[in-house]
Parts: structure tokens; C-alpha cells; sequence
């Protein structure tokens, strides 16, 4: 059985401390930051390695709460890339990463690793230092890439890259975590992956903060006019968000319902509303279909949000709506049912298991504006049923706390055996 005291945690290409609602920061930025924390107060040092992309944060270790730190690693360039540019750099980032352990004498008893980055960076790692890695993905290339990729689109090399590395991560990490019975499948499917090393264990909410509160007092602190009602999204922007959807079906309501719309507002967070034209193609995008729809008094881009605003937004809101082609888990859809806000969304991926259709929220399929409409209605027209979904959302959010996640890892990483010291290979 394998004793846990200190864990290298690996986000190689964003930080947990990085501001939400970017171009590559959302759930699992809030994954590594909360489990570190939670496992902090446990008393196991958490170190987790990130590339530097400032010059500043070269080789500085950032307190993440107690006994957790961020350590920025340079890996020669000293910027925000892609992950396809950011895997060229990997050896020198682990050869730094390396350095950095035995400068400070540090001995790790396990390597958790997140997205395929950073699994990359274990294997090298694990045959170092002779200890086990457990995995976590968070999306799975093989199926972004059959949903996303458009038809006629010849160049798959970055997509390939990832799927590739992928694979090859899970013939060989100890340990690998799906979020849901749908991910488990996925990794048996597409990339064969071995059975008996997939664990169930999906990501948590810190229900310390995010937790109901009235609605009314919610849109005081953001200075929302009581009687406004506000549906929501939060996220990237980026296509399979899905953010379109949502428009076309408020347009479709200003036809059918008009009534609906008065004194309701779509408040979009996520992305930067301010950013010069042509540096995001989907804002850029959104923006005018806003403005071609006729919905520029209905529709708000807010832009990035910290977490304690957040809360606020989730509890002023009669709905979080995500429409998404694709989402591995959906942290976003647990923030909001933790504060007792329903939502509405997709029937995909994590999504599809973590909300329940009628019972804390709805489902709609991907790419319906009419049927999203429809639950748009359901939730605005019927306020008694709203509250049972809402009740229902923060009585199955609590399931999902963070300290009983943490125990549920522990329990499978302390299953984890010693022998692996001697069965390891480069």
C-alpha cells in the first residue's frame, strides 16, 4: 500500500492560478487548485509544476494555501502557446522540473498528472524517480476531434499528436481517472485502454463557497435590478461551447414568446468582450450574430469573472444554459447546482450524468435552438417547478464536495503498490 505525503501535481500548460474564463483556463484550472488545497488541509505536500509564460514567473513558487504551492518552470520560452507548440518544449521544461527537485532535495511518492501534456512529462518523470503516476485527462482528444473538426480539413498534425500520446499514456500510467462511466468508456473504446487501472472518481465543488443564497441579495451585490431575471453561461468561448445555440433560440423566443424577454438578460462570462477584433474568431462571431438576431438589449458579454463573483451570478440566475457539443465533466454545471441554480444543457459527455433531466434540470440536444427554447420557457413560466429543480440541484451538489472526493483518490491512489519501484522502466 502506498503512504502519500508529498504529490508532484503536473499542469503543464496553464496554472491553476490562472484567471478563469480564458483561451486554455476553465475546469480543470479549478481541479487542480481545489484538490491541492483540500489535500493541503490534509496535511500532504502538494507541489504543482506549470510552464512559466511570463519571464517573471520563471522559476517562482507561488503559496497555493497550506501546505500547497504553484512552481513556474521556464522551458525556454517564456510565453502563452498552444499545446502543439508547448509539446516541443516538454524535455527542456522536464529537464528543468528535474533540476528543481534534486536542487531542493525533494522526493515525491506520487505524480498525478492533468491533460495529455503533462503526461507526457511523467513518463520521464516516473522512470526518474521510481515512483507511480496517476492520470487524469480532463477531455479526450480522440473525441474533441470528431466533433470538432470541420469536413475537408486536411491538416491533423497537432490533433494526431495528441491522440497518439494519449494512447500511449495509458498503456503504461498506473493509474487512470475518468470523471464518468461515459469517459471509462470512451477510454475502452477509442484507445483500448486497460480496465483495470480506469477508477471513477469525477471532480468536486468547494461547497464552502459556492452554496445557495436568495437571489435578491445576490443581485443587490451585482447591482441587478430585483425584478430583472438574468439566464446565464459561463465558459470558453469557443465553437463547441455551443454559445450560438443559445442566441438563436432567445431569438426564437422574441418571435414566439416576445413577453419572455422583457426585463431578461443572457449574461455571457467568460472570454474578453474588449479584445481587439480579430483576436478571437468566435467572439468576434458571436458579437454578430448578437447584432443580426436583434438581440443586442437581451445579450451581455461580461467577460472573465472571479470565483466569488461567480457565486453571485450563479445565484442571481434563473438558469445556467450550456449547450455544448462536447464536455468531459461540466465544473461549470456543479458551481451553479451547488448555489441551487438549475441548468439547462446538452445531453453529452459528463453532462449527460451529472444533470438530471426533470430533476435538477433539463436536458436538450445538441444544436436544437427550439428544444432549448422550449426548457428556456419551462424554467421562466413554471416558478414552483424551477424551485424542486433547484432544491434538487444543491442537495446533489453536495455529494460532490471536495473532501469526499479527495477521500475516494486516496483511497484509490493508496491502492497504488510499492512494487512499482522495481517494475518501472524508461
Amino acid at each position: 500500500m502506498l503512504n502519500i505525503a508529498r504529490i508532484a501535481m503536473l499542469s503543464v500548460h496553464t496554472c491553476p492560478l490562472a484567471p478563469l474564463g480564458g483561451k486554455k483556463t476553465g475546469g480543470m484550472n479549478v481541479y487542480v487548485r481545489e484538490l491541492s488545497r483540500e489535500l493541503g488541509r490534509r496535511g500532504i505536500q502538494v507541489d504543482v509544476f506549470t510552464r512559466s509564460q511570463a519571464p517573471c514567473n520563471a522559476h517562482i513558487a507561488q503559496p497555493l494555501g497550506e501546505n500547497a504551492r504553484v512552481i513556474h518552470l521556464s522551458d525556454g520560452d517564456d510565453a502563452p502557446l498552444d499545446p502543439d507548440q508547448v509539446y516541443a518544449r516538454l524535455p527542456e521544461f522536464t529537464a528543468n522540473l528535474l533540476r528543481f527537485a534534486q536542487a531542493h532535495a525533494l522526493h515525491y511518492d506520487l505524480i498525478y498528472s492533468h491533460y495529455w501534456l503533462s503526461g507526457v512529462v511523467a513518463h520521464t518523470l516516473r522512470a526518474a524517480w521510481r515512483v507511480p503516476v496517476a492520470q487524469m485527462f480532463h477531455t479526450l482528444g480522440v473525441m474533441k476531434d470528431r466533433i470538432a473538426q470541420p469536413h475537408g480539413v486536411s491538416n491533423l498534425q497537432p490533433a494526431d499528436l495528441r491522440s497518439f500520446n494519449e494512447a500511449d499514456i495509458m498503456s503504461w500510467a498506473d493509474l487512470l481517472v475518468a470523471a464518468t462511466p461515459a469517459e471509462r468508456a470512451q477510454m475502452l473504446w477509442l484507445y483500448r485502454a486497460p480496465r483495470s487501472r480506469i477508477v471513477i472518481v469525477p471532480p468536486g465543488v468547494n461547497t464552502l463557497h459556492f452554496q445557495p443564497m436568495p437571489a435578491e441579495a445576490a443581485k443587490a451585490a451585482l447591482g441587478i435590478p430585483a425584478q430583472q431575471k438574468m439566464l446565464l453561461f459561463v465558459g470558453r468561448i469557443e465553437p463547441l461551447k455551443g454559445v450560438d445555440t443559445i442566441l438563436e433560440a432567445l431569438a426564437l423566443l422574441k418571435a414566439q414568446r416576445p413577453d419572455l424577454l422583457q426585463g431578461l438578460t443572457l449574461s455571457i462570462i467568460g472570454g474578453d468582450p474588449t479584445a481587439a477584433r480579430g483576436e478571437n474568431a468566435e467572439m468576434d462571431r458571436l458579437k454578430a450574430l448578437r447584432a443580426a438576431l436583434g438581440l443586442e438589449e437581451s445579450v451581455i458579454f461580461l467577460g472573465a469573472r472571479d470565483q466569488t463573483t461567480l457565486r453571485a451570478y450563479y445565484a442571481a440566475a434563473e438558469a445556467l444554459i450550456m449547450p455544448s457539443d462536447y464536455e468531459s465533466f461540466g465544473m461549470v454545471a456543479l458551481e451553479a447546482m451547488a448555489c441551487g441554480t438549475p441548468v439547462i444543457a446538452s445531453a453529452v459527455g459528463g453532462l449527460a450524468f451529472l444533470v438530471r433531466d426533470g430533476v435538477n434540470g433539463y436536458h436538450v440536444p445538441v444544436r436544437e435552438p427550439q428544444a432549448l427554447a422550449e426548457k428556456i420557457c419551462a424554467v421562466l413560466c413554471a416558478p414552483e417547478q424551477r424551485a424542486k429543480l433547484a432544491a434538487n440541484a444543491a442537495r446533489d451538489a453536495a455529494e460532490y464536495a471536495w473532501s469526499r472526493i479527495a477521500d475516494r483518490l486516496l483511497s484509490a491512489f493508496s491502492r497504488l503498490a510499492l512494487p512499482i519501484r522495481q517494475r518501472v522502466t524508461s
